[in-house]
């Protein structure tokens, strides 16, 4: 039978925007190898769920979503160039690909978000195609929430002890001290003995039930110069509810510089916290008792040439045995070895990457860390890696 794309729906123009929208409130159904491609707004008034297909947003204008009932969408495509705009959440039963364009959410409106369903997955996300407010996991225990501001994606990337019947995060560069998003505020002032500074530019929201680690980075945007001048007395921050001050949630050692790097949390049970975000500890600072030291930045060209195809470290070479683990720029580890020696040529060896590990790494800067566990010592840097 051939496969088709089912549609009853009105076309209604509006005419105080001179605009038309798709106005659902019938039965429209994308079947399995079918697709619907939406250059209108669309307003959603009856069941739209059960899809299979693939639906698109595309075109050169901003874009809404609006209506009373929720549309579930199997795969769904951003193509724009003013953005998706959402006064309505949408559900993803499989796979988000981000082209182009961000997918907005009101930041005052936390009941309006984009929701990743069970196993569903997304692609190609990047600073300038992500989620622009808040985006909702079900039925999932680990997740990198694709999230950001309209120039930067600042994901947050959650590892719960067990499966989040529902979670959901937003980035906000706001001051916390007065943050416009939120009715109530967050002294940073009012902070543990064991804090030093807190950032005043931006923070994240996270809810969720289930006890979890947070991994946050940051880049030359957070300002992180502005509260040390030594990366390692970095640590991550949330406010208690219980408390009404900013604790220290730190849990590892800091990865990278002042002005890149990223670093996780305690366990911690995220409905605790009204908000986390990025400080600096007060001196002396001794999270872990193994002794950090930063070391050279590699480039790794895995172009078949002969020349740094690979991830070298001459050092290892010297010692018994190490635990080797690379990182994006936003922390999601992408390689882990114990006792390595040049096997890594821009590949995942985990099964956290959902779409296109075989084709390998994206170009860019991820870091590094090497622990050598008889030496109680650790390094850690850079490394660029090319194709």
């Amino acid at each position: 039978m051939k496969k088709q794309l089912s549609l009853l729906f009105i076309l209604l123009v509006v005419s105080a925007s001179a605009q038309t929208a798709l106005y659902n409130n019938g039965n429209l159904r994308i079947h399995e190898g079918g697709s619907i491609g939406f250059h209108t707004h669309l307003i959603n008034e009856s069941p739209l769920d059960n899809n299979l297909g693939l639906a698109g947003f595309y075109g050169t204008q901003l874009l809404t979503v609006s209506g009373s009932l929720t549309p579930q969408f199997y795969d769904v495509e951003i193509a724009l160039e003013n953005d998706l705009q959402l006064a309505l959440g949408i559900d993803n039963s499989n796979n988000t690909n981000f082209i182009l364009g961000n997918i907005r959410t009101p930041l005052t409106q936390p009941s309006i978000f984009f929701t990743f369903l069970d196993n569903s997955f997304y692609t190609g996300e990047n600073d300038f195609s992500k989620i622009e407010g808040y985006a909702a996991i079900t039925n999932q225990q680990d997740f990198g929430f694709p999230i950001g501001d309209v120039e930067f994606m600042r994901p947050l990337i959650l590892k719960s002890e067990s499966t989040n019947l529902f979670a959901k995060s937003a980035y906000f560069l706001e001051d916390a001290n007065n943050p416009i998003s939120f009715l109530n505020t967050f002294d940073t002032s009012e902070k543990d003995l064991d804090i030093e500074s807190v950032n005043t530019s931006e923070f994240w929201r996270l809810e969720g039930t289930i006890t979890s680690n947070v991994t946050l980075s940051w880049n030359q945007r957070s300002a992180m110069a502005g509260l040390t001048d030594d990366a390692t007395t970095i640590i991550p921050v949330g406010w208690s509810k219980n408390s009404k001050r900013w604790v220290n949630l730190v849990g590892s050692t800091p990865v990278g510089s002042l002005n890149e790097g990223f670093i996780t949390t305690t366990s911690f049970i995220p409905d605790d916290y009204e908000i986390i975000t990025l400080g600096a500890s007060k001196a002396p600072y001794e999270p872990l008792s193994l002794e950090v030291v930063n070391i050279d930045n590699f480039f790794v060209s895995v172009n078949g040439d002969g020349i740094n195809d690979s991830f070298y470290v001459a050092e290892l070479e010297e010692y018994d045995s190490n635990f080797v683990q690379i990182y994006d720029r936003y922390g999601l580890k992408v390689f882990e070895m114990a006792n390595y020696t040049d096997e890594f040529n821009g590949f995942s060896n985990l099964n956290n990457i959902p779409f296109g590990a075989e084709k390998g790494l994206p170009v860019g800067v991820y870091f590094y860390t090497i622990d050598l566990p008889g030496e109680d010592l650790s390094f850690q840097g850079f490394l660029y890696l090319a194709r």
